[in-house]
């Protein structure tokens, strides 16, 4: 995804400035190492249910203050510097906002990703 232009392509609706004060982005990137061990990985295989994602978001755009969400979730096999899961939350105040993206990305990576580390 490139952030940049799916911010612009938000921005073109004609409610946006009367809806968003604020944009927070979670860019999901693969770690060189295990989060458990801190061993060396060479790369992760990713599954998405994207299914529960969609329902996941639905969700979150009834949150307070909330006005889009935008999820893409890659699947397959990465090697460490690659883009695994992008969030964007645009919406009215920081305190909704924040709240807003830390819970939608908690459940997708708890309750729709699952990984398999690759080691060195």
């Amino acid at each position: 995804m490139d952030i940049s232009k799916k911010i612009a392509e938000l921005k073109q609706d004609p409610e946006f400035a009367n809806n968003v004060g604020m944009i927070l982005i979670h860019n999901g990137i693969v770690r060189g190492w295990s989060r458990d061990s801190h061993d060396e990985v060479s790369g992760i295989e990713i599954k998405a249910d994207y299914a529960k994602i969609k329902q996941i978001k639905a969700e979150h755009e009834k949150f307070p203050g909330i006005y889009k969400i935008v999820v893409e979730a890659n699947e397959g096999t990465f090697k460490p510097g690659d883009d695994v899961l992008f969030l964007i939350v645009a919406g009215d105040i920081r305190e909704n906002v924040k709240a807003c993206l830390a819970s939608l990305l908690d459940r997708v990576k708890s309750e729709a990703f699952s990984k398999n580390e690759i080691m060195a």
